[in-house]
């Protein structure tokens, strides 16, 4: 799908321009998923047999490496994600941490289970730009219950700095039936 909107206000600044492609996940998708543990789930997305979440392919996220119980993922920062001071914007990096840490839980999921996120806390440690490269986000599960899942998130920068940290809560439940 290729959105375009007018953009009022750009006066003489230099403008990019920028399109976006998905699948959309349909129906037997979902059927699939529930079919699989959350580990199989995430390598189907990685084979290209199970679309990859929108979100992905909205912010530019480029590598995707799932494993029981941590994901690495990684995001070039551009300037599309900056705020109005030139810096990537903190939603981008939560959403990028939350992505890390959800998949992470996912990664221990069974057949059947799903989960959702109850809280995330972020740290912003050092600021992010075009400048900082590929960033790479690591998540990686400290806690999995039957209803609960903790986990954390670390975002470095080419550099190999650490940029920020999330600690996430995840609530683990069973796909309604029927």
């Amino acid at each position: 799908m290729t959105q375009t909107q007018d953009r009022p206000g750009h006066g003489d600044f230099a403008t990019d321009t920028r399109v976006v492609e998905w699948a959309r996940p349909g129906q037997g998708d979902f059927d699939r998923l529930l079919a699989a543990t959350g580990l199989e789930q995430l390598q189907m997305m990685v084979s290209g047999e199970l679309p990859r979440p929108p979100i992905m392919d909205t912010l530019g996220m480029t590598g995707f490496h799932p494993e029981e119980g941590r994901v690495l993922v990684e995001m070039p920062a551009r300037t599309f994600h900056y705020n109005p001071l030139g810096g990537v914007h903190g939603g981008v990096i939560s959403t990028l941490l939350d992505t890390a840490a959800g998949c992470a839980v996912h990664s221990t999921l069974a057949v059947g289970e799903m989960y959702t996120s109850l809280d995330l806390t972020v740290k912003f440690l050092r600021p992010v730009t075009a400048d900082s490269g590929l960033l790479t986000c690591e998540g990686t599960v400290l806690q999995r219950g039957r209803r609960t899942a903790l986990a954390q998130a670390e975002l470095r920068d080419e550099a190999g700095k650490v940029v920020a940290h999330a600690i996430s809560s995840c609530m683990i439940f069973h796909a309604a039936q029927g």
